[in-house]
């Protein structure tokens, strides 16, 4: 999905030097397509979205061996849960590589004239279905992973005798296919990838001359991403739940070890899931909006704002990928212990200079009125 990034640096003003807005004014008004497309900040070029693209690869990368050293090491009842955040920093990095650099070489090209967007060209549909199939599967992955651990958590026995290597596997080959199935939907005629706005990325058509196919594919595409997010959720909050619950109960010590583990996996999919509700909830929202306006013919004078809001919502989704990783780099349980043992002996560090306070300051107060005599 990083081509939403590099086409995201500079949503407002794709085209720098050869474009066909060059020469325009510069005023930065939402009223006129053509003033809002002139001006741009200095780093929000090819070069600022080939940074981003690289921050994004390496971090993928760094997450990608700390999970491979984690799943050499750990027992068998957390692999099926790195199984799932392999694949996903996986299906991130080729997310990044692919789409990513299809809209370099677009945004190098100059992009597409804005006449020519409805074009249905190899290259925009095998980017628009990129586009869908990267961004669903890491919402359908993070679903999985909130589930397995919920059942993890609240049901170890059932777990234990439910997940296993081989139906993990199972598991991510539907998931990878069931958001390949409603990526290629378009070939059926089930809706339709067009460039858009700034001519340097493809996505379902949710702006002008809509039809029912795009509505319901659209809501399709949202639906399963909203459902997923909200599937998430109501997991992660039951293993939250249920590990509280097990620590007010204080279980015996024998059952600390499986805890410990059982608190760095929700607590990173507790983060995973907060990325992705910030990342892709605007896109998700805005594109169900945006194509329901688009159909009812009520956009009107408010294109160039559901413009500026599509771009916008492609952007933040983008981050998505350079953020999934540095949960799983920060989220770690060794890093967990060296905040904790940090946040604690600052505490301990006040709390001692509080007491030493106190223990000098009473006597000294009273002191003073004896000499005082």
């Amino acid at each position: 999905m990083h081509h939403c990034n590099s086409s995201g640096t500079a949503p407002l003003s794709p085209f720098s030097n050869d474009s066909q807005w060059e020469g325009q004014p510069t005023s930065p008004s939402l009223a006129d397509p053509e003033n809002v497309t002139s001006e741009r900040p200095i780093l929000s070029g090819p070069i600022a979205a080939m940074l981003s693209m690289t921050l994004g690869i390496l971090s993928n990368i760094v997450a990608f061996l700390i999970l491979a050293n984690a799943y050499a090491r750990l027992r068998r009842r957390s692999k099926a849960f790195l199984l799932f955040a392999s694949s996903l920093v996986a299906t991130d990095f080729v997310g990044h590589v692919i789409p990513g650099s299809i809209v370099m070489r677009l945004y190098l090209s100059g992009g597409v004239p804005s006449e020519e967007y409805d074009r249905a060209d190899p290259l925009c549909q095998f980017l628009g279905g990129s586009m869908v199939f990267f961004g669903l599967c890491p919402l359908f992955l993070g679903c999985a992973m909130a589930a397995e651990r919920c059942l993890g958590v609240t049901k170890p026995l059932l777990h234990a005798s439910l997940v296993t290597t081989t139906r993990t596997k199972l598991s991510l080959s539907v998931i990878w296919i069931a958001a390949l199935c409603v990526a290629l939907l378009p070939c059926f005629q089930l809706g339709s990838y067009t460039y858009q706005y700034p001519g340097t990325w493809c996505f379902i058509k949710v702006l002008e001359d809509t039809e029912k196919a795009d509505v319901a594919f659209v809501m399709l595409f949202s639906g399963l991403g909203l459902t997923s997010l909200a599937v998430a959720l109501v997991c992660n909050t039951i293993s939250g739940l249920t590990l509280v619950l097990a620590r007010i109960r204080k279980k015996p010590c024998n059952h600390r070890s499986a805890r410990s583990h059982d608190i760095e996996m929700v607590m990173q999919l507790v983060g995973i899931m907060v990325t992705s509700c910030i990342c892709w909830s605007p896109l998700l929202i805005v594109g169900l909006i945006t194509v329901k306006q688009s159909y009812e013919g009520s956009i009107g004078d408010y294109l160039v704002t559901y413009k500026t809001l599509m771009i916008m919502g492609v952007r933040i989704a983008s981050w998505n990928q350079i953020l999934d990783p540095w949960v799983y780099i920060l989220l770690r349980r060794s890093v967990l212990q060296k905040i904790y043992f940090i946040t604690k002996r600052q505490t301990d560090f006040k709390e001692s200079t509080f007491r030493c306070w106190e223990i000098h300051s009473f006597p000294s107060s009273e002191k003073n009125p004896v000499s005082r005599v």
